[in-house]
């Protein structure tokens, strides 16, 4: 077995992973090789929350099972926590808390405390360190009014909530989170991530997400996968820089009566602007969408334009790049 994990060593790195499975499109048919992970490579540092950014299908979750021991790869190394994920899988299982998407995993029958004390045994822990741990994590996790009660009660949030408590239960020091909050309501949603922002830096973080403000607003680096590959990575900050020259302008204006197309056609006009539009809200009022590089003579343009056509303002809102501009930049397509 591996030693343990050395104070500079990361807390996972993948190098070159791929995945192949073979699929019938039909029963008798020819099988077919289908590359869920063309070519991974990866390095989170200990006490971060790393995101895996992209659209469903682009090998989030299949990445994270070869990182969790839950499928072998086809080619390339990963270690976790110091440990080869193929011939350490048993030391990589220790060092690690999983959360994957959707419902299973856990007893509806049972409480959410008889679920946690069944696991911890699982775990291998004490009797006594899993009393401790139960009632630590089921308050962690806003739980404990609530921990005697059977878990197929339990709205989609609380059990999400439940699934992080038992991923904490035998205190590992690195979590993976396969789209946590995947199929919760906002305000659910956001009470998990602040759980989840919670745990940096005593815990190492790897999430999966196709959520552009969720690895925003979490995430100290981001690596966009798209179709098996990683197409970008970086910060936050510097992903969006990538697209920082061009911002897009919403221009929201006044009753047209009959003038939009002069409008469209003056917005055409402006030199190096992309427009889009126009654009209707529920009240009727039109707004177009400039995409420019200089936000200042792109404005003035649209407002000597609309005061030509005797259009009045509305509003106007410059919009900075976001996530999904980086991705668009890169992989030359939206999100799917």
């Amino acid at each position: 077995m591996s030693e343990a994990l050395l104070p500079d060593e990361p807390a996972i790195e993948a190098h070159n992973l791929r995945r192949l499975y073979w699929r019938r499109s039909r029963p008798f048919a020819r099988r077919q090789e289908v590359e869920a992970v063309k070519d991974i490579s990866l390095t989170v540092r200990r006490g971060m929350i790393f995101g895996m950014l992209g659209p469903n299908g682009a090998g989030k979750t299949t990445t994270i099972k070869m990182l969790s021991t839950l499928l072998t790869p086809t080619a390339g190394t990963a270690r976790v926590a110091g440990y080869d994920v193929v011939r350490d899988d048993r030391a990589v299982r220790r060092s690690l808390g999983v959360v994957l998407g959707g419902d299973r995993g856990l007893y509806g029958k049972l409480s959410a405390r008889d679920n946690l004390i069944y696991f911890g045994h699982l775990y291998g822990m004490r009797s006594a360190a899993i009393r401790t741990a139960v009632a630590e994590k089921l308050e962690l996790v806003g739980l404990t009014e609530r921990a005697g009660d059977r878990v197929e009660g339990y709205s989609r949030g609380m059990k999400q909530r439940l699934h992080l408590a038992k991923a904490l239960l035998h205190d590992p020091p690195i979590l993976i989170l396969d789209e946590p909050t995947i199929g919760l309501d906002p305000a659910a949603a956001m009470d998990l991530r602040r759980e989840i922002a919670a745990l940096a830096p005593t815990h190492t973080v790897l999430l999966t997400t196709h959520d552009m403000t969720e690895a925003d607003a979490l995430c100290e680096q981001i690596a966009i996968v798209d179709r098996g590959l990683i197409v970008a990575q970086g910060t936050p900050e510097q992903l969006k820089a990538r697209v920082a020259a061009r911002r897009r302008v919403i221009v929201a204006v006044e009753a047209l009566n009959g003038r939009a197309p002069a409008v469209a056609s003056a917005f055409a006009a402006i030199p190096e602007v992309t427009v889009s539009g126009p654009e209707y809200d529920a009240d009727g009022a039109a707004q177009w969408s400039l995409m420019c590089v200089d936000t200042t003579q792109a404005l003035d343009a649209a407002l000597s334009a609309l005061r030509t056509q005797g259009v009045g303002v509305r509003t106007i809102r410059v919009i900075e790049p976001s996530l999904e501009d980086a991705f668009l930049a890169v992989a030359g397509r939206s999100f799917e």
